[in-house]
């Protein structure tokens, strides 16, 4: 189906290295075009806490989204045992808090999770927590919190080490990687046979980078910080629920912490600001006084790749005498959830211009002459 096809990836972020990694496992001929080089830099998968929580998410994202993450729970797993190198996976749920002061809305938040877990029946139910049940699932947290939320099935994985066994399994497969190379798609697609390779489909995978072409394409700017923190020990992604800034908490392996919260509709990439900064470090320390002697290894920013409603969407172009384009975009904050769902979509439209599962999750995919005549369907 895919053997003897060659295609072009433009793009080597997470789902330029998904993609171009599947294809050549199907026997594709793949080159890879990327403006930065192999370690990530620039891309927002790099700076992400890769956190797949479904459940967490149907409290503020569209039903098709929760579904979309459902979905690639499972194929996280599958997808990372066949790498060469280890990546690290943990699903061992998500883990709700909250101060006594915003019990109020702690409890919507709750009633909400309750009723999406109720109309969907693959996401599982939320577990209330009272202090002796939080003390057996978080022991580091039983001091400081007397309830709490716990949402089974959920999982994370460590975003560097995934781009870096992305990376390997390119180079053991000899896949073509051009680091360090920006090139746009369309000339690509307008080879004519000259010196350029021909061909069978170029797949923009920019984000951001495509905004020239995208026009209703936006940067959602986050800001992230990473701890050392050995006295903390948590064991599962910890979010906290509080008016001013809803942090999240991901523990990696050897005692390291990615917090975050803010979300700025700003494409600014200048450092973080003193206020983020303050704000996500005192609210990391209302959950556990271990991160007071925590050692800051990094503070980054990016911007995330968002469409219009925050939704992704694949679209096809097809021109007489041209290549086929292929065009991946608008995966938000949600990159990690959804990756493996998208990408499957993405497969199966590429084998056949058609996918099922497309359908089943509600992804937009967008069929067009060019963008200005693009029709959506679900």
């Amino acid at each position: 189906m895919f053997a003897g096809q060659k295609y072009a990836i433009v793009g080597a972020g997470l789902i330029g290295r998904l993609l171009a990694v599947s294809l050549a496992k199907r026997g594709a001929e793949v080159t890879v075009f990327e403006k930065s080089g192999p370690d990530g830099l620039g891309s927002p998968a790099r700076i992400a806490a890769a956190m797949l929580a479904p459940l967490a998410e149907s409290a503020i994202t569209e039903s098709n989204v929760v579904r979309m993450g459902v979905y690639s729970l499972p194929r996280w797993k599958q997808l990372i045992d066949e790498l060469a190198k280890p990546v690290y996976f943990q699903q061992d749920g998500t883990l709700i808090l909250w101060h006594r002061q915003d019990a109020a809305n702690a409890e919507r938040f709750t009633s909400h999770l309750e009723h999406n877990s109720a109309l969907n029946i693959s996401l599982p139910s939320p577990q209330r927590l009272d202090k002796q049940t939080l003390s057996e699932i978080e022991p580091a947290l039983a001091d400081r919190f007397t309830q709490g939320l716990y949402l089974p099935n959920e999982g994370q994985l460590d975003n560097r080490q995934l781009l870096e066994a992305l990376q390997v399994e390119l180079h053991l497969m000899r896949v073509p990687c051009h680091w360090n190379e920006a090139v746009e798609p369309e000339i690509l697609r307008n080879t004519n046979g000259k010196e350029l390779q021909k061909f069978d489909w170029v797949i923009d995978c920019r984000g951001l980078g495509a905004k020239d072409a995208l026009s209703n394409l936006r940067g959602v700017r986050g800001e992230v910080i990473r701890l050392h923190a050995p006295e903390v020990k948590l064991r599962r992604p910890t979010r906290l629920i509080h008016p001013r800034y809803p942090i999240y908490i991901a523990p990696k392996e050897d005692d390291v912490y990615v917090v975050g919260a803010t979300e700025i509709e700003s494409e600014d990439l200048s450092p973080i600001s003193v206020r983020s900064a303050m704000e996500l470090l005192s609210a990391v320390y209302t959950v556990h006084s271990g991160f007071a002697e925590a050692r800051i290894l990094e503070m980054a920013t990016q911007c995330r790749p968002t469409l219009k409603d925050n939704l992704p969407e694949i679209t096809i172009q097809h021109q007489a005498g041209k290549t086929g384009l292929m065009t991946i975009n608008g995966l938000y904050r949600h990159g990690f959830m959804i990756s493996p769902a998208i990408l499957d979509c993405a497969l199966e439209l590429l084998a056949s211009g058609q996918s099922a599962t497309a359908n089943d999750l509600g992804l937009h995919v967008g069929f067009a002459k060019d963008l200005s005549e693009l029709s959506l369907c679900a």
